[in-house]
């Protein structure tokens, strides 16, 4: 059997194996472009601005690559360190425990173990007052997903069965470039007039070195009918080549290539356990959700099953719900994701400073854009509907001052809020070293973590979220398929 599928009319991308120091420095002199594919002359836009930023871009991920393995060890021992800490519930305890040799040996594996993430919210109920009719109940559950998904697989197992009382459908580990950076679970709400099954896809990992390269990448395919959307994120996503060595987008694996364990794509597993699903239950219906890049991966998902013309699947689709969402693709690309999904079945959220949602740039120089409506919560986790998040492209300097005031804020506020609603609201020493880093230096940095996109989910008045879907803040948008 044979792949169907679509080759890229376009593209641009960064080939960093081939960028040396003089190439960087030719890059920001003139045009040249040697280490940047592009099949036509209108691939590649040799502005200077563009190629500035192309140029710091490129520099960061060498950066990163270079420390990839540093970065990745101090991950391991800042999250070893910190379970450890928690078993003990005492850090004179491990530091005694440790002098005498006896500490408990944490596998990575163990339910019990925890990420970075999940270190900065330990929160794993839902709230008990957000109820299945409220109108915060699906962008909660929705957020809470997004959070654990960030888990290894049988703690996830055991917060959807233990804590939420769900079924858990199955957890899946995907391989970029033979390496499993693409991570996704797969549960079961059943406490509605229908069953939604919900599909979370993880973000960003805060200490991998290759997850932020692909966030900062702006390389991008052209997609027949879509637009361009970024390469990064339709890799992490299954992007397969075709014998040629052209991108492509097959819509079906061959089924006699006997795959390996380093070849399995989220976008085909993802689908072929939908299709079993929805196909058992005609009733069901499915939520896609994620946190960061799991937020663009949940974006691109519809946008794949519409390429391939999955019209059952995508009757199916009953919202997509983000959380400090990067840019996707361009303008072509969200015109045709509005037409798709309509302000019905989008829901885009952004808290205050966050960056991630405002890269890649939207101005004149790149070709991302957002689509759809913005749901913009600020610092005191009040809610509007937007076109835009504010400051959309972060680096404004006016607004530089006020960033920073508001970072000492919410470092101020993470010491109010356990006395003004309840223990849930504590935060971490984690979360806490991320909101004094980011006071120091990137202010919009400790605001893309998923403690304050649960807080809005939970502190947001019923009202405020019945409003923000109310037709008279936004013309319903038609969905074709």
């Amino acid at each position: 059997m044979t792949m169907e599928s679509v080759d890229c009319e376009q593209y641009m991308l960064v080939d960093l194996e081939e960028v040396g120091v003089l190439d960087l420095c030719w890059l920001l002199i003139c045009e040249h472009k040697g280490f940047i594919k592009s099949n036509d002359d209108k691939g590649f836009d040799g502005r200077f601005s563009r190629r500035f930023i192309i140029f710091i871009s490129i520099v960061i991920i060498k950066v990163l690559k270079l420390f990839s393995k540093t970065l990745e060890r101090l991950g391991t021992l800042v999250e070893s360190s910190l379970n450890l800490w928690r078993q003990y519930d005492s850090f004179s305890m491990l530091v005694f425990n440790t002098l005498r040799g006896k500490n408990v040996e944490l596998s990575r594996t163990s339910p019990n173990y925890v990420s970075v993430a999940g270190l900065t919210d330990t929160r794993l109920d839902l709230d008990d007052q957000i109820l299945r009719d409220d109108p915060r109940y699906k962008s909660a559950l929705a957020i809470m997903a997004a959070k654990t998904a960030y888990e290894n697989k049988y703690r996830v197992q055991k917060i959807v069965q233990d804590h939420w009382k769900m079924d858990f459908i199955g957890f899946y580990d995907y391989s970029i470039e033979k390496r499993k950076t693409t991570q996704a679970f797969i549960f079961s709400d059943r406490s509605g007039d229908h069953e939604l099954i919900y599909v979370s896809f993880r973000g960003t990992e805060i200490f991998s070195a290759y997850d932020w390269c692909t966030d900062i990448d702006f390389s991008w395919y052209h997609l027949s009918g879509i637009g361009n959307v970024h390469a990064g994120f339709l890799k992490a996503l299954g992007l397969q080549k075709n014998k040629k060595g052209y991108p492509s987008w097959p819509k079906e694996l061959e089924e006699d290539k006997p795959y390996t364990d380093d070849e399995i794509f989220a976008y085909y597993e993802i689908r072929k356990v939908l299709r079993k699903k929805l196909k058992k239950n005609k009733d069901a219906r499915f939520i896609v959700t994620g946190h960061s890049l799991g937020g663009a991966l949940a974006v691109l998902f519809p946008a794949i099953l519409r390429f391939h013309k999955e019209a059952e699947l995508l009757e199916k689709l009953e919202g997509v719900y983000t959380f400090g969402q990067p840019r996707v693709g361009d303008e072509r690309f969200c015109k045709h994701m509005e037409e798709l999904l309509g302000a019905r079945r989008y829901f885009r959220f952004v808290y205050a400073n966050d960056i991630v949602p405002r890269i890649p740039f939207s101005d004149s120089t790149f070709q991302f854009k957002h689509f759809g409506n913005c749901y913009y919560f600020d610092s005191f986790y009040k809610g509007k509907v937007m076109k835009e998040e504010p400051d959309n492209n972060y680096f404004s300097i006016p607004s530089i001052p006020f960033k920073y005031l508001n970072a000492v804020f919410e470092l101020a506020r993470s010491f109010i809020l356990p006395y003004a609603y309840g223990r849930d609201y504590k935060e971490g020493i984690l979360l806490l070293g991320f909101r004094w880093f980011g006071m120091l230096t990137i202010p919009g940095f400790s605001a893309h973590c998923p403690q304050d996109y649960v807080n809005l989910t939970r502190l947001a008045s019923p009202e405020t979220f019945g409003a923000l879907q109310d037709d008279s803040y936004f013309d319903e948008m038609s969905s074709t398929y």
